[in-house]
């Protein structure tokens, strides 16, 4: 991977888009953690991926590019938020996207992952989905890497606590 960040840098076009290949899903699931439908998800990574290709040679260390690109990815996402203000949008889900009984789990996961502050689910995402430590998150969002540590162990507390409420309230009524 190294190699090719460096190639990119130099500014080969193939390097460059074999990159972002690579890191496709886990651009898509960090947007996706931030904004609420899949045109601002495509946008953001859109103008993610133009972002890092014209500027690929401010990169001082390629050990940092997923860090790099993840922090611009979340900069247009907030742009994007910031833009969109006051629409509200609501994901729908068919069942032909979703087992029966998946759609349950997924809808109760969602309900509770949309409950979470946006600093939660942020937090919670580039952990989980894209694989970041506390201290590589501190300085993509540029906080305090005791502050990420809180808000993973407050989000993680707050979806087990709703989860298992949830299962409990289910199995009285069952």
């Amino acid at each position: 991977m190294d190699i090719l960040i460096k190639k990119a840098i130099k500014g080969n076009s193939e390097a460059f888009i074999s990159l972002i290949d690579k890191h496709e899903l886990t651009m898509y699931k960090t947007a996706k953690a931030i904004l609420n439908n899949e045109e601002d998800i495509g946008d953001a990574i859109q103008e993610t991926i133009l972002s890092a290709y014209k500027s690929i040679n401010n990169l001082k260390n390629s050990k940092y590019f997923k860090t790099w690109l993840t922090k611009i990815l979340i900069n247009k996402c907030n742009d994007i938020v910031r833009a969109n203000k006051n629409i509200v949008f609501i994901e729908k889900y068919t069942k032909e996207e979703f087992y029966e009984e998946d759609i349950d789990r997924r809808l109760e996961f969602d309900e509770c992952f949309k409950k979470l502050g946006s600093e939660y689910k942020l937090v919670l995402s580039l952990y989980y989905v894209d694989g970041f430590n506390a201290r590589e998150i501190s300085e993509i969002l540029n906080e305090n890497e005791n502050t990420i540590k809180s808000r993973l162990l407050r989000g993680k507390k707050y979806l087990k606590n709703f989860l298992l409420k949830n299962h409990e309230e289910v199995d009285k009524h069952a």
